[in-house]
């Protein structure tokens, strides 16, 4: 069985910086696609970054500010927040998709981000 485990949230002043973790457990290969994404108050659910094969991807609103990491040893993902703006200010929630003889998705329980201004 898959679980997530987010840890890292919590309140920041604006330009402030954070990181979030995630750590995953259970059958875990290096190549599986991970990534965070966000719930802002009020809002649709969106993406923010994504790593795969060592290949990142970013939301235009965050490109030059945080940065996606994956340490595949511990199955865990990072994401480094810096310059942080009250708009960052959501519920980040961890993913994973595993495709072995189907595709199975995978979220974590999700960490509040606050950012003051």
């Amino acid at each position: 069985q898959v679980q997530l485990v987010e840890s890292g949230g919590g309140l920041v002043q604006a330009g402030g910086s954070l990181r979030l973790s995630c750590a995953a457990s259970g059958s875990i290969f290096s190549t599986d696609f991970m990534g965070w994404y966000r719930r802002a108050p009020g809002k649709e659910r969106e993406l923010v970054s994504t790593i795969t094969r060592g290949e990142t991807n970013y939301a235009d609103s965050v490109v030059g500010r945080f940065t996606i990491s994956r340490d595949n040893a511990k199955n865990t993902v990072y994401l480094q927040m810096n310059s942080l703006k009250p708009e960052d200010t959501a519920v980040y929630y961890c993913y994973l998709r595993v495709v072995r003889l189907a595709r199975s998705d995978y979220w974590g329980q999700g960490t509040q981000v606050t950012v003051s201004s």
